[in-house]
């Protein structure tokens, strides 16, 4: 997830709290910056401030959805007035909140965001009898849960999105890790051994392909 918001104090609960739930989060002040990012990179959501330096929050969704970028943009503002709200939802935003906010409104918002983006289109993720909820962050292997780490869901993600598909390192760690929270080597390893350990008679493996990667399958085949 990418939160673009100017002001420390709201950026730092806000990225606290979507870190809480298990996201990857990746935070940026300037509105030229977040638009680089999103050109580059994909994300789940974005939380947007109007208010920002470089180009303003307004500015940066007309662009994205100038461009059909359908990503859902969560708007966070302090100005309550009602012909900018009509305006900012006019130009595609998802949802508008109103500074100052509760976390547990604002995670409210999150996962109806998620879950709306999930019935218009993604999926619950399904691999032999792993069920794997994106919005709700839970995973099934049948009809059991399997209890993950907010890295290993995370992981597990990726690898479930390009299921039957060899995934390389690189993009696993560029999936998992924020540009203030490096991962490395050792501790992608570390994630996948975990992991792998959790997913044993879930029907589905995890195998390291020598020199390309991870490839995520079930055991009796697509």
């Amino acid at each position: 997830m990418l939160v673009v918001e100017d002001d420390a104090a709201i950026a730092d609960a806000v990225c606290d709290s979507l870190q809480r739930a298990g996201h990857v989060v990746d935070h940026l002040a300037n509105g030229k910056a977040a638009l680089a990012a999103l050109q580059e990179h994909a994300f789940a959501l974005v939380v947007l401030d109007l208010g920002l330096p470089g180009e303003s929050g307004s500015e940066v969704l007309r662009k994205l959805r100038t461009a059909h970028n359908g990503i859902p943009v969560l708007v966070i503002t302090a100005r309550d007035d009602l012909d900018l709200r009509v305006r900012t939802l006019d130009l595609g935003a998802d949802d508008y909140l109103v500074k100052p906010f509760s976390l547990a409104e604002f995670d409210a918002r999150v996962r109806a965001l998620l879950r709306r983006q999930s019935n218009s289109g993604v999926p619950t993720l399904q691999l032999g009898s792993l069920s794997i909820d994106l919005a709700g962050r839970r995973v099934l292997s049948g009809d059991q849960p399997l209890e993950l780490t907010a890295r290993e869901f995370a992981l597990l993600e990726v690898l479930a999105s390009h299921r039957n598909r060899v995934t390389s390192r690189e993009h696993v760690i560029e999936a998992l890790c924020t540009w203030n929270d490096a991962l490395t080597d050792n501790g992608l390893d570390i994630a996948v051994h975990r992991l792998r350990r959790k997913l044993e008679g879930s029907g589905v493996n995890l195998r390291t392909v020598r020199g390309l990667g991870y490839l995520l399958e079930a055991e009796d085949g697509p």
